[in-house]
């Protein structure tokens, strides 16, 4: 019996959880990272259409600045999307739950899928632009609750290895779109319309195969008030019949969170005791989008060529680089519970500080010597595996983490809005940055990489193997409040949910 109740003390991966983890990871957040490269390959091919498309409605073609506009347009919506998705979360978790609004989000990924794959065929550019907002609205929602719905299935000592499942899937999707993206498979002119449709074939299937899974148990106990359901979705993803400890637990929290009350975003940012926490996941969201990741993407086929690959194999080098990120990130999975949040962190962050000041000096030297564009693309290769270690899986988990259940959703709404307008602004700001000032644009993002590490280094405390209210306490001690108060809201060590980049 001793036995029985240490293996509950420490959960195992059952295949229940296994299954739900990878069906809700690939449904959602595979194709955040699958639309977020899919538009880089066809680029020309679809400004063609655009322009085509322009001439046969008006008898003339479009000012290079209109097409440029639209071209941005397209590609900034889905962002935009991202930011609308981000702000939907808080209600629909809670009233669809978090099972619920995976399934109900798909919608928002078919829909567009049939719309991108439709246009060339119906002549409309529009229906592009439209599907990537309503893609960006999928991506935003799924980046948000793809980790909240793991974290809160998880037992609490695999809650890190699973809160970093989601960004996996992501990079996933970003080297799958970059291998069906190559010239030869389907970045062509007949091939780029189902390049980009082919996004509706995961949320098909996880809207086949996600509702023979279990709904998350304290939603199903705290917010439907369901003990019966709540205990037989534990004992399938516990993969054992005596959960009444967990189920005690959740009922701890239960009546913690009726202390605490519902905490809306404008009360989580007027709490004294939630101060540096909300510091502390902005400052880490923002870091993580302004760091350059998506400047060093858009930079790469450029370093590549001056390197001397040919313009062909320029995107076999590109796809390449994303094995690495995919690399990397089941790396994070792997390591996170062993070296900790915080490490991972600053040693990213870290690398890709050095990483922009070597490329800069690099990018601005590359005709000194024939060796200098090979030390560009060790440094861009460099940068691609120190964010794909910390900046990139790790602040969704921890929102997770240093957030109580009562204020977490409002959290995932700020955490996820800084993400969605900072990778707005960088997709916006960067090209016009570019053309002011080449390749000393990266200095900018060296000097952001450099003061989100001083700040982790100054404030954000080790989460790695703490109960909540030891957590708590760090920040209680930090906000300067009295322990009383916090301590009513705190709930003893539940398994939390987290988000992703």
């Amino acid at each position: 019996m001793e036995q029985q109740d240490s293996v509950k003390r420490d959960g195992r991966l059952t295949p229940v959880l296994a299954l739900a983890t990878l069906i809700a990871a690939f449904g959602s957040s595979f194709q955040y990272g699958y639309n977020v490269a899919a538009i880089n390959s066809p680029a020309e091919l679809m400004k063609a259409f655009y322009n085509e498309t322009y001439y046969d409605r008006i008898g003339e073609y479009m000012s290079e600045f209109s097409l440029t506009l639209l071209w941005s347009v397209s590609v900034s919506m889905f962002p935009f999307g991202g930011f609308l998705g981000s702000l939907m979360v808080g209600p629909l978790v809670n009233k669809l739950g978090r099972k619920g609004t995976l399934l109900f989000n798909n919608i928002f990924s078919i829909v567009p899928a049939v719309l991108m794959g439709c246009s060339k065929v119906a002549e409309s550019f529009e229906m592009i632009v439209v599907a990537r907002l309503l893609v960006g609205t999928c991506a935003g929602l799924s980046s948000n609750v793809v980790p909240m719905y793991l974290g809160e299935l998880a037992p609490k000592n695999l809650r890190g290895a699973l809160g970093v499942v989601p960004q996996l899937f992501i990079t996933i999707g970003i080297l799958v779109a970059q291998i069906f993206g190559l010239r030869s498979i389907l970045a062509n002119k007949q091939g780029w319309p189902v390049l980009l449709g082919v996004t509706g074939i995961p949320a098909a299937l996880q809207l086949l195969l996600l509702p023979f899974f279990p709904e998350s148990p304290r939603y199903l106990l705290i917010q439907r008030k369901d003990e019966e359901t709540a205990k037989n979705a534990l004992r399938r993803l516990r993969g054992w019949d005596d959960v009444d400890t967990e189920i005690e637990e959740i009922q701890e929290e239960d009546k913690a969170e009726k202390a605490a009350g519902f905490v809306s975003v404008r009360k989580l940012f007027s709490m004294r005791s939630l101060r540096w926490q909300v510091v502390s996941i902005i400052v880490l969201m923002g870091g993580q989008q302004l760091s350059g990741v998506n400047a060093i993407y858009y930079y790469a086929d450029q370093i590549y060529l001056s390197a001397g690959v040919k313009e062909q194999d320029v995107q076999y080098v590109t796809a390449g680089t994303g094995a690495v990120n995919v690399l990397m990130t089941v790396c994070a999975v792997f390591v996170v519970e062993l070296l900790g949040r915080r490490f991972l962190l600053l040693l990213g962050f870290s690398i890709c500080f050095a990483a922009c000041c070597v490329l800069t000096a690099a990018l601005a030297l590359q005709d000194a010597a024939s060796w200098v564009p090979y030390i560009s693309i060790t440094c861009v290769i460099s940068y691609v595996v120190g964010h794909a270690l910390g900046p990139s899986p790790i602040p969704a988990l921890l929102i997770t983490e240093i957030f109580l259940q009562s204020s977490r959703p409002a959290a995932f709404m700020v955490g996820g809005s800084v993400h969605w307008l900072s990778n707005f602004t960088v997709g916006l700001i960067f090209p016009f940055i570019q053309v002011g000032l080449g390749a000393y644009s990266f200095i900018i993002f060296a000097v952001i990489c450099l003061l989100t590490t001083i700040y982790i280094f100054l404030v954000v405390p080790e989460t790695k193997s703490k109960t909540f209210i030891e957590i708590n306490r760090i920040f209680t001690k930090m906000n300067k409040v009295s322990e009383v108060h916090p301590e009513k809201m705190e709930l003893k060590d539940f398994p939390p949910s987290a988000s992703r980049q």
